[in-house]
């Protein structure tokens, strides 16, 4: 006879399986960061925008920036006064809109943006290689139905 699990236990296993996720993630988020800080002296929020600029090659609007990294215009605008003071990114006008800045890779930028990403890629893999081929598809498929729900919803 097969045993069934009860809503209770169904519930708590849940609850273990996020805090399991929120402590695998951020041990890997916190590693990186550390990573990140000895190999280029840079933080992962700056890493974000500039990937978030190589993925808009005509840049992005700060605003655009803000929403694309979920955090606020003022977070935005002092890790984007850095990447400007390194020479990184530039700010350019937006035609038709005087106020508005759109926010690019400069060649530089690019340029480190792609190394990063590169190490970045090696490290994520490296980090996740407790988890095989098979495992990685369910992990993915299942996150990827807790992450539609709560879309859904939103």
């Amino acid at each position: 006879m097969q045993e069934t699990t009860s809503p209770s236990d169904l519930s708590k296993d849940r609850l273990r399986v996020w805090l399991r996720m929120l402590k695998v993630t951020r041990m890997i988020e916190a590693e990186l960061r550390e990573r990140m800080r000895l190999t280029w002296d840079i933080t992962l929020p700056r890493f974000d925008v500039m990937a978030a600029l190589r993925r808009n090659a005509e840049g992005l609007k700060m605003s655009d920036l803000s929403g694309v990294l979920r955090v606020s215009n003022g977070n935005v605008t002092g890790i984007v006064d850095r990447l400007v003071a390194d020479d990184l990114v530039e700010r350019r006008a937006v035609e038709g809109d005087r106020r508005a800045m759109r926010v690019v890779l400069t060649a530089a930028g690019r340029e480190m943006f792609d190394e990063m990403a590169a190490v970045h890629e090696l490290w994520v893999d490296e980090l996740l290689s407790p988890v095989g081929a098979q495992g990685l598809n369910t992990l993915h498929s299942r996150l990827g139905r807790i992450t539609g729900r709560l879309e859904e919803e939103s």
